[in-house]
């Protein structure tokens, strides 16, 4: 692979990842549409229980073990904020969350390729 056809794959790579990014309201917004419910995936322990007759044992061990540092995908102050700042604050959350991800994978990437190249 030549190095152009490379830096055009890798911005071809960023520009989807950009755009699925901006579309990630529309995961609040067409199950609600749709059947009525919340964000598919996105369930409490109550929710699974309702939908499932009852809650798995770990999982209610776990529900509070973790909490989002964008509860509700808001920035801090907008929790209750209309559904359109919302929707940016949903944006900028999976933003936020490839840049995190990516991020972590690129050192964890030069880590092992920095111990690749100690081995005798």
């Amino acid at each position: 692979m030549t190095p152009a056809r490379g830096s055009r794959e890798l911005r071809k790579f960023w520009v989807v990842l950009i755009v699925l990014a901006f579309l990630t309201p529309l995961g609040i917004y067409l199950p609600k549409l749709l059947q009525g419910g919340g964000a598919w995936g996105e369930w409490g322990v109550e929710e699974v229980e309702k939908m499932i007759g009852y809650a798995p044992r770990g999982m209610k061990k776990l529900a509070d073990f973790w909490k989002a540092p964008l509860t509700g995908y808001a920035l801090p102050g907008q929790e209750s904020a209309p559904a359109s700042r919302l929707s940016v604050s949903y944006v900028l959350s999976a933003l936020l969350g490839i840049v995190v991800c990516g991020g972590g994978a690129w050192l964890l990437g030069r880590w092992l390729a920095g111990k690749k190249d100690r081995r005798p």
